[in-house]
């Protein structure tokens, strides 16, 4: 692995478990017994817009991008990377030594 790999495998990572955790902060948009009883015309849900869970929402959909972003990244750079960039490929001393030995 290359370090940019490796960096770029580190910030998915990061970007993952935030975006979980941004995901599970964010409330739902049940439209409950708030409806019926007129409680969804508080004056806090009429400035939700400036609140928490519009930067929860914000917050998501850039995480979101970023995620997308790197993921792209991550399967370009292993697309054209040649076989030959692997040590893998190149490492022939344990085929050519069995087959001295043999």
């Amino acid at each position: 692995m290359s370090v940019v790999e490796i960096i770029l495998g580190v910030l998915l990572l990061i970007a993952s478990i935030v975006l979980i955790i941004v995901i599970i902060l964010q409330e739902g948009n049940q439209q409950g017994i708030g409806v019926v009883s007129g409680g969804a015309d508080t004056f806090f849900s009429k400035n939700k817009a400036r609140s928490y869970d519009a930067f929860l929402s914000r917050a998501t959909k850039w995480f979101a991008v970023g995620f997308v972003v790197v993921v792209l990244a991550l399967n370009i750079i292993a697309y054209f990377a040649t076989p030959a960039d692997t040590a893998d490929a190149t490492d022939t001393t344990s085929i050519s030594a069995t087959a001295d030995e043999a």
